[in-house]
């Protein structure tokens, strides 16, 4: 069996339901490109989802709705004191803003029980994690969670890297410059924004932001910009695609995890890094026009 694994934070999701009333889910960057995967995947392959939740009613619901899901919650490991975060999303204009609650989250522990973190990591095919992955952990704990990713990639792991920035989550700008250098040194695929990396790193052009990813050991590398080209990258070639153009978002709340959880499928089941790239650009602009992270209806015509 071929397995692909997300590991990060799942989180209990508020969103607008309109009138003053709010819609209960659950989400997560790192889940969202999970669920998404596991759509795209064959029926044959495993797609788990590694973190740590509570033993409360919350953490119990998390994890039967993954299961319902289709993911696999063998990769969920049990804290007795804590719980899972929360956050709310406001929406204007289709952008995205977060309030968040998450001090007592058990996934903050994410890296402190090493051998089950190895246990976890082992006999991957794929594994995904982002820089909110990193952020929620203490500095040691992102180096330990760092390191046994490298190891994972030497053993055989493809391991993806999505820089998705919170800066709120970090100690300030220097730490999220050495996050996101650490967790790229570990990862064989990057994807970055260039419109978040950018201005943290000084980036002037995509191409830049290309180049410091290509430096760090990446083989593969593809750099977002919203609505704008697509600049993808692999050892033997360079493209620019073009998203569909999309006039009047609705939601863009899980564009870059649509697009990581459809890109990752693509290349696990063989399609090209063009190809790939293509149906997970296709499949984030459909997203898009529907509220919520994860959208059945937008699966549709996209496959792996």
């Amino acid at each position: 069996m071929s397995r692909f694994l997300a590991l990060g934070e799942c989180m209990v999701e508020l969103s607008d339901a309109g009138g003053g009333l709010y819609r209960r889910g659950f989400a997560g960057d790192t889940f969202n490109a999970a669920w998404y995967a596991r759509r795209l995947l064959p029926a044959s392959w495993q797609v788990a989802y590694g973190s740590v939740i509570g033993e409360d009613a919350a953490s119990d619901e998390m994890a039967s709705l993954m299961a319902a899901e289709g993911i696999d919650t063998t990769a969920l490991r049990r804290h007795p004191s804590r719980t899972v975060g929360l956050y709310m999303i406001s929406l204007q204009n289709g952008e995205r803003s977060f309030s968040y609650w998450r001090s007592q989250s058990a996934a903050k522990t994410l890296a402190d029980d090493p051998a089950w973190l190895e246990a976890t990591l082992a006999n991957r095919h794929t594994i995904h994690f982002s820089a909110i992955t990193l952020a929620i952990l203490p500095p040691e704990g992102r180096e330990a969670l760092c390191a046994a990713l490298t190891r994972a990639r030497s053993a055989g792991a493809t391991v993806a890297f999505d820089t998705n920035l919170r800066p709120r989550l970090w100690e300030g700008p220097e730490a999220m410059r050495q996050g996101l250098t650490m967790g790229a040194k570990a990862a064989s695929i990057v994807l970055p924004s260039f419109d978040e990396d950018g201005p943290l790193f000084g980036d002037a052009t995509p191409a830049d932001t290309l180049a410091r990813y290509q430096s760090l050991g990446a083989a593969m590398v593809a750099v977002k910009q919203g609505a704008r080209e697509l600049l993808l990258w692999d050892r033997y070639s360079t493209e620019l695609l073009t998203p569909p153009h999309v006039a009047a978002p609705v939601d863009t709340t899980a564009a870059g995890d649509s697009f990581a959880g459809g890109f990752l499928a693509g290349l696990a089941t063989g399609q090209s890094p063009r190809d790939a790239a293509t149906a997970a650009i296709r499949l984030a602009s459909n997203v898009i026009q529907h509220r919520g992270a994860l959208v059945p209806a937008a699966l549709s015509g996209a496959s792996a």
